[in-house]
């Protein structure tokens, strides 16, 4: 908690409360650069990759490193530990892993991922995609923001040369295990009265662009029967989207971001976009129902006089964290509940590529994405606690002589 008053006036948002951190703004730019001199403050040795992901080694980078980390960005008025608190305490373990005098005997890192949320260029966890290689390059690199920058052009400017994105076999190939901690998002360690607990898995889920299209005009000279309003057909949509999504056990389905084009308060829009993001944990649930939202979408794009397009902007399939390293953290922590996470985390898309796993530390709120969220500061001991144990067992660190 220390670590973290450090940088709580970092992206404050006055208009909607909260932090906003996009990648590469100031804001974040700042916190990548508080991270390098906490990091090389300890002795770590800093780099940074070619898809700008930061590592800071306690020793020398080598085979079958363990790796541990989060991310700085945010969501638009988001909370303060969202991220922030899995660096914060990937610092802290090794705080107290020095304390006691203890030494891994394996490579040991801290890594920070740029754009987690997605909440700049539309897709999440770009960074730990591109190292796993779970994103085309290009694709990537022709992501725009909301000012038409592209992400080629953003990382540019921030010292990445966009030409080397992509996938990084050998450094893949040095990780032995990944473990992230991360603030949990929802009320599972509430409910259980606990304040660490170990991921079993990740929800599926995806972000797709609905479309509609209708006829631009002016508010006061068009009557209501002659209208081809592409705002209704979407205000439609996004009252089926809860419906349906809500038919089906265990699902989710939020609209969070709607775009009328032009934008003015006297006209008719041209095309309204919305963004949804719908999960569930069969995959051919969610697929189903993005299916059924579409056809609604056509329909109601039908009895307005609009048109609709339907987009996949991010998908990430279900994902089951590794077993074998699951029980290693049980081993270590002991009877700490197993929870699945209803959020993605860089630690979910890595999961493909190496065996990963996640701690969560309560959360007293139980909401997330949002400038409630809370965590308490023996909680937060706690996780860091629970991270050094982990950390020290993994890399089989040495104990102080007796």
């Amino acid at each position: 908690m220390q670590l973290l008053g450090q940088i709580s006036d970092v992206g404050k948002d006055s208009r909607r409360g909260g932090y906003s951190r996009p990648v590469f703004s100031t804001a974040e730019t700042d916190l990548r650069g508080w991270f390098v001199a906490a990091a090389q403050q300890r002795g770590l040795q800093v780099e940074t990759d070619r898809n700008s992901i930061i590592w800071a080694w306690w020793g020398e980078p080598g085979p079958d490193a363990v790796v541990t980390g989060s991310h700085l960005d945010s969501v638009p008025g988001g909370g303060a530990y969202d991220g922030p608190l899995g660096v914060a305490s990937a610092l802290s373990a090794i705080d107290l892993m020095r304390r006691r005098g203890q030494e891994p005997r394996r490579p040991l890192a801290v890594a920070v991922f740029p754009e987690e949320e997605g909440s700049r260029f539309g897709v999440a966890c770009i960074g730990s995609r591109l190292l796993s290689g779970s994103i085309d390059p290009d694709k990537a690199r022709n992501l725009t923001d909301a000012d038409g920058n592209t992400l080629a052009e953003v990382f540019r400017a921030n010292g990445t040369d966009p030409e080397h994105l992509g996938m990084d076999s050998e450094r893949l190939a040095g990780i032995g295990r990944f473990v992230e901690l991360h603030i949990e998002q929802g009320r599972g360690q509430i409910d259980l009265q606990a304040p660490v607990a170990v991921a079993s898995s990740i929800l599926g889920h995806g972000r797709w662009r609905l479309s509609f299209g209708g006829q631009g005009n002016h508010a006061g000279t068009t009557l209501m029967t002659d209208r081809s309003d592409p705002m209704v057909a979407a205000a439609q949509a996004v009252v089926d989207i809860r419906r349906i999504a809500a038919a089906h056990p265990g699902a989710r389905g939020t609209v969070g971001r709607i775009s009328p084009i032009p934008g003015g308060t006297n006209v008719i829009a041209s095309r309204v976009d919305l963004w949804m993001d719908v999960r569930h944990q069969a995959d051919e649930v969610t697929a189903a129902i993005v299916e059924e939202i579409h056809a609604a979408g056509r329909r109601i794009a039908a009895d307005e006089g609009c048109t609709v397009t339907l987009s996949e902007e991010s998908l990430s399939p279900t994902v089951q964290f590794h077993p074998g390293l699951a029980s290693e953290l049980l081993g270590v922590l002991g009877n700490v509940p197993v929870l699945e996470s209803g959020a993605g985390h860089d630690a979910g898309v890595l999961a493909a590529s190496l065996p990963t796993a996640m701690l969560f530390v309560r959360n007293p709120t139980g909401v997330s994405h949002a400038p409630q969220e809370e965590i308490e500061t023996a909680d937060a001991d706690a996780g860091a606690v629970a991270l050094a144990d982990v950390l020290a067992h993994l890399t089989d660190a040495e104990a102080p002589p007796c």
